[in-house]
């Protein structure tokens, strides 16, 4: 198991994989395989117990470190990791290859600070082979300490199998079903059949108004998903567009729909801030009028569906936008969460952002900083108990899959649920491709608790992305989501018992009807069984005792 670290600690941790690719990692034997650019300063240092490092600089302008070239294959992914560190104060630091066709890519990015080592952790997809540069670059004028550097290939046969293995560890089961006659005597040759009422998995799509008027979309929607979000109708400015004039006819009407379908509800959402989505009256509010403006608006929307949701995301986009802490200072953000959980704090708190998980390049949301905003949320005084969750919104263009995966493994480090709340994928000769990407890589994770695709239906058109056309046809990103529902849901839907009365079945996780048939019986044993993540994290197999 690799070691993943979101802490800034006092020395940095081996490399992962030996360096892989990376020759002289730790710099032990100075800058042997390493270069160093003709207006880079650099030296290897040691800290006071002896640990060797890279020390560089660039005068006069943001600092490069030294760099290594290594031999790139194409169709190859290639996992990244370093530790480093700042001379003084803090920096955004990035690691940037030059991919074989002179392409420049970001792999990865954190905050690197003075006085402590911190982990950046990332990767990028070669598709074509020859020579590639890797360095790392910071916006500040520091020396740039880096030390054990490691950049591993995997080809896309070993990455797919990775991510088939964990998936099939965090979502399936091994169940052992016992049948027994009179007298505990075993029902040789019995036949178990095996029906999914529903999967614990929770994958949706996001919900418009428009399925209240339209039967075919209903059927559509609701016969695939089983988690939603409402794409705005619950949003502050759908509920109140005037001020002390509240609607909620539109959300009740398409909560009311999703339950009538057992299809769970996220909460979406109680705050954005974003300057851009506050009504002109929220803007004109003095500080006093706006705090009783926001607590009329938690007590309204959190408590009318508090019982009926499964989560809040509650200030929306807090990293990229600060409308809020703009008007009420820094701490506005957690004094929010506090006040939302005070009305309902049985659901998970959700800080829900973009550009973390997707793109490199965003320094304003790259993991460590989302890190540290969630961290900063949840230690503010009061806030030691409330439940919360990570919500990455998950906006692609090209994916950069390592970097997904790389991201997911330092969130998950928060110890907190992860969802994947607002998946899409631009439109391009690859979309369809890409989007299986995607959601296969977040099924695999087993820090990830939900996923639910923003490709809500609009007749005028989609955010970004359809699923289906204006006749409810699927488009081929559509066929890619039934194809991924059908996989993740395919169990086997029958089995003999041996001699001893015994079956085993590999079960993904939810919840079933196991059925019992045998001539001594004289009608169909049937239990309901609930398969779940605990299962899966015991040795043994979940056993269910049938007697008759």
């Amino acid at each position: 198991m690799l070691v993943v670290v979101l802490q800034c600690l006092s020395n940095p941790m081996s490399p992962l994989y030996s360096g892989g690719v990376i020759q002289n990692s730790e710099f032990n034997n100075g800058l042997t395989n390493w270069s160093v650019p003709w207006d880079v300063q650099a030296t290897v240092s040691s800290s006071p117990s002896g640990n060797k490092f890279a020390e560089a600089r660039t005068a006069g302008r943001p600092s490069q470190t030294v760099h290594q070239t290594v031999q790139m294959q194409a169709n190859t992914h290639y996992s990244l990791a370093a530790w480093l560190q700042v001379s003084a104060g803090m920096a955004n630091v990035k690691a940037i290859i030059k991919a074989p066709d002179g392409e420049y890519i970001t792999a990865a990015a954190t905050v690197a600070k003075s006085g402590c080592w911190s982990m950046i952790k990332g990767g990028m997809t070669a598709y074509s082979s020859g020579p590639a540069e890797l360095y790392f670059e910071s916006d500040a004028a520091a020396d740039i300490w880096v030390d054990s550097v490691s950049l591993q290939p995997f080809s896309f046969a070993e990455w797919d199998s990775h991510r088939r293995q964990a998936a099939s560890e965090a979502r399936r089961s091994t169940v052992r079903v016992v049948a027994t006659g009179a007298g505990g005597a075993p029902m040789a040759n019995a036949t178990v059949s095996v029906r999914l009422l529903r999967p614990e998995f929770p994958f949706g799509n996001a919900m418009t108004r428009e399925i209240l008027d339209i039967p075919a979309y209903e059927k559509w929607f609701t016969s695939r998903f089983t988690v939603t979000t409402f794409e705005n109708e619950m949003k502050w400015y759908s509920t109140e567009w005037i001020q002390n004039h509240e609607d909620y006819s539109v959300p009740d009407a398409m909560l009311n729909l999703a339950q009538k379908y057992n299809i769970k509800v996220r909460g979406h959402n109680v705050f954005w801030d974003d300057q851009s989505s506050q009504m002109e009256w929220v803007k004109s509010l003095s500080v006093d009028q706006l705090k009783a403006a926001m607590q009329k608006r938690i007590r309204s929307v959190v408590s009318r569906y508090g019982g009926k949701v499964i989560g809040w995301d509650v200030v929306n986009e807090n990293l990229h936008w600060n409308f809020f802490e703009s008007k009420l200072g820094p701490d506005a953000s957690p004094q929010i969460y506090q006040e939302v959980a005070q009305v309902d704090g049985s659901k998970p708190l959700f800080m829900n952002e973009f550009n973390t998980m997707e793109q490199p390049m965003d320094m304003t949301a790259m993991p460590s900083k989302y890190a540290a905003k969630m961290n900063q949320i949840r230690t503010f005084p009061g806030n030691g108990g409330l439940k919360f969750a990570v919500g990455l919104e998950s906006h692609f263009g090209t994916p950069n899959i390592p970097f997904t995966r790389a991201t997911l493994d330092m969130l998950a480090q928060l110890d907190l649920p992860i969802w994947l709340t607002e998946i899409d994928v631009t439109n391009g000769p690859n979309q369809a491709q890409y989007l299986e990407q995607v959601l296969r890589e977040g099924y695999g994770h087993p820090a990830v608790d939900g996923m639910v695709m923003w490709a809500a239906w609009h007749a005028r058109g989609c955010y970004v992305m359809c699923l289906t056309d204006n006749n409810f046809q699927n488009l081929p990103v559509g066929d890619v989501v039934d194809k991924l529902i059908v996989e993740w849901r395919t169990h086997p839907v029958a089995a003999t018992v041996d001699a001893d009365g015994v079956a085993e079945l590999n079960l993904v996780h939810g919840e079933y009807n196991i059925t019992v048939t045998h001539p001594w019986l004289r009608s169909p044993a049937v239990r309901t069984l609930r398969v779940d993540a605990l299962s899966a994290a015991s040795s043994k197999s979940t056993a269910i005792d049938i007697r008759v």
